[in-house]
């Protein structure tokens, strides 16, 4: 990530929560919201990674806080959110980011597998925002960022099931919005596209990939993680703040 995004001062000092935030877009989130003075604290499963993404942070105002927790379990994520909240303080911005968009057909559909899909995709991001719901009332106001998907969008045959729950998201985000709306917490859908990180590059990045971008996409780039945690520093920044139940779609125009 370089050091070209706007900066927002209404996000300093701000306490932010990445969901997934050890790798891929969480860890631009992460790297984002730190360097715009945020407190981020983030789980994740890869604490070598988590440590590497600290280190490079270390002269932040604020050093990222790392909770190692798989978030298919519910209280080892809540226990993490609730550490946030008593040791760094109540939580202004949820990013409820970690996903996996794992390859799979359909007809092999079982019923673990099916589990695991919600459990990964869906279950982890429902509690995340109510966990962090009472304390962005007492703030006044809050910002929850729910990560969806152009794969179900685009009909995509091989991630059915994610596509399930990454569409479950936009239910979400509007129940929530009109829930909440009347305490001031914004709750938005942001929506990547084919984003360009570590894993996407080395597992499906092939030559029907790239044949696939270019017929879909409007725009010739590709999309970088960097321009999806652009999106987010603004989601989450007073400069939106009229801005709430709404798809925001970063895929080069592909939809």
């Amino acid at each position: 990530m370089d050091n070209k995004s706007a900066i927002y001062p209404s996000l300093k000092d701000k306490v932010v929560f990445v969901l997934g935030g050890s790798s891929g877009i969480g860890a631009d989130f992460v790297e984002a919201f730190a360097k715009q003075g945020s407190k981020v604290a983030f789980v994740g499963r890869n604490e070598q990674s988590a440590n590497e993404l600290i280190e490079k942070l270390k002269d932040c105002s604020f050093k990222p806080k790392f909770y190692k927790c798989d978030i298919t379990n519910l209280k080892t994520l809540e226990i993490a959110i609730e550490d946030c909240i008593k040791s760094i303080g109540d939580i202004g911005v949820l990013l409820n980011n970690a996903a996996n968009d794992e390859r799979h057909d359909f007809k092999d559909t079982t019923h673990e597998y099916f589990e695991w899909e919600y459990q990964t995709n869906l279950r982890p991001h429902v509690f995340a925002a109510k966990a962090v719901i009472d304390g962005m009332i007492r703030l006044g106001s809050g910002s929850i960022i729910n990560l969806g998907s152009i794969g179900w969008m685009r009909k995509n045959e091989k991630t059915v099931l994610y596509g399930i729950f990454k569409s479950s998201m936009h239910g979400l985000t509007n129940g929530l919005a009109r829930r909440f709306g009347k305490n001031r917490i914004r709750v938005n859908t942001l929506v990547p596209g084919w984003t360009m990180t570590k894993k996407q590059i080395e597992q499906h990045l092939d030559e029907e990939a790239e044949k696939k971008i270019k017929e879909g996409q409007c725009l010739p780039d590709k999309v970088q993680p960097q321009d999806i945690s652009n999106t987010a520093l603004f989601l989450a920044a007073d400069e939106s703040k009229m801005i709430t139940s709404k798809d925001i779609i970063v895929d080069g125009g592909w939809t």
